[in-house]
């Protein structure tokens, strides 16, 4: 399986694609408290739908640091275009 920063561009372009990168990064900045059970249901569906990208985006919603890192990419990512 990948790791999730390997899926970050490809993530942040779809996010793009739908002007939603600013929304995105708000959203995993201000609610990290409830990033976990956001975690934990993507966990949950892994066992219908096998998607490492969905297991990629719970590991990633399941660490802060590394959900503040991707919103701090989308932002950064998003400024450059």
């Amino acid at each position: 399986m990948e790791t999730s920063r390997e899926f970050w561009h490809r993530w942040a372009e779809s996010l793009r694609r739908y002007q939603l990168q600013d929304v995105a990064a708000s959203l995993l900045e201000a609610t990290s408290p409830l990033a976990l059970i956001g975690a934990q249901a993507l966990y949950f569906s892994g066992g219908f739908v096998k998607n490492d990208q969905l297991t990629a985006l719970a590991t990633m919603l399941e660490d802060e640091s590394e959900a503040r890192a991707f919103a701090s990419f989308l932002t950064q990512t998003g400024s450059n275009q």
